[in-house]
């Protein structure tokens, strides 16, 4: 939350909307992304949102997301912190009260459609009277990632206008659309993109809600995927193993090698190389003067 009392997470997605270009979030697991991410913000003058699974919480209490908290604080440019896929009541309840997200992500899609709408209605309200927004997922995006439950067994459901309605009614601010993205990998024919499905979604939703990118994986999502999906509506992508991967890849090469510090340090660096990267394919590189928080 800044300063003036708005919600940094929702003034950047506003921004980015209105903007036609999107924001990364990018889906963070330790204090070097969350150094790398800002210094690449500040680096690119681009906004950015730092992710925390519910991991994160589980794993170190409040200790990783204060701190991304304190860094997002100290940040040059507009950063906010958002907690990615928090699948059950009692962790969106805790991180509200935790302190330190702009918005969490309440996904109950694992529950069936009604189950799942009460409970996003219930929740919104409980993070909106503690000022933090709240996303949600109609439909089912399949898959899993590290961090987040695995819904493989359960039947993808693709998102209709009809259902971003319902789900709107809810109270949330953003809405993560299943349009054949999926978490994790695609399979030999890729990623099958319903477009006029997400066209039909971004013109029924225009204006209510802001719209999310979940699935975007390294093997297939270069710029221009992303392009065509921010092109679509699509104002903040979520980002895991674009970067993730090249960190381990490096720690991996180096790790026996040399001075821990410059280890962790030469990794930090993977991660910012590879989020600037994103922030040029998103267009979000030199929009941080766009986002009003004021």
């Amino acid at each position: 939350m800044a300063k003036s009392g708005i919600n940094k997470a929702k003034a950047i997605v506003d921004a980015a909307a209105a903007g036609g270009w999107a924001v990364p979030a990018m889906c963070l697991y330790n204090v070097e992304g969350i150094i790398a991410s800002v210094r690449a913000a500040e680096a690119k003058s681009s906004p950015v949102i730092l992710q925390l699974f519910p991991w994160a919480v589980e794993y170190a209490d409040g200790l990783l997301v204060h701190a991304a908290a304190e860094a997002a604080s100290k940040a040059k440019v507009p950063v906010a912190v958002h907690m990615d896929h928090c699948q059950s009541p009692e962790m969106v309840r805790r991180a509200a009260d935790l302190g330190g997200f702009d918005g969490i992500m309440v996904d109950m899609s694992h529950y069936e459609k009604e189950e799942n709408l009460a409970k996003t209605k219930e929740l919104t309200e409980y993070c909106h009277a503690r000022g933090i927004i709240t996303e949600a997922e109609p439909g089912r995006i399949n898959g899993g990632e590290d961090g987040v439950s695995d819904t493989a067994d359960l039947e993808g459901i693709l998102t209709t206008p009809e259902q971003a309605d319902e789900f709107i009614a809810t109270g949330i601010d953003w809405l993560a659309p299943a349009f054949g993205n999926v978490h994790g990998k695609y399979g030999p024919k890729g990623p099958q993109l319903e477009y006029d499905r997400l066209q039909s979604i971004r013109s029924s939703t225009n204006g209510r809600v802001e719209l999310v990118l979940h699935g975007a994986g390294a093997e297939y999502f270069n710029e221009k995927l992303l392009q065509e999906c921010i092109g679509h509506g699509i104002a903040k992508c979520n980002i895991n193993d674009i970067v993730n991967a090249p960190f381990m890849e490096h720690l991996a090469e180096h790790a026996k090698e040399g001075r821990l510090t410059a280890l962790i340090e030469d990794s930090t660096a993977v991660i910012q190389k590879h989020t600037e990267k994103c922030m040029d394919w998103m267009g979000s590189t030199g929009k941080a003067d766009s986002v009003k928080l004021e």
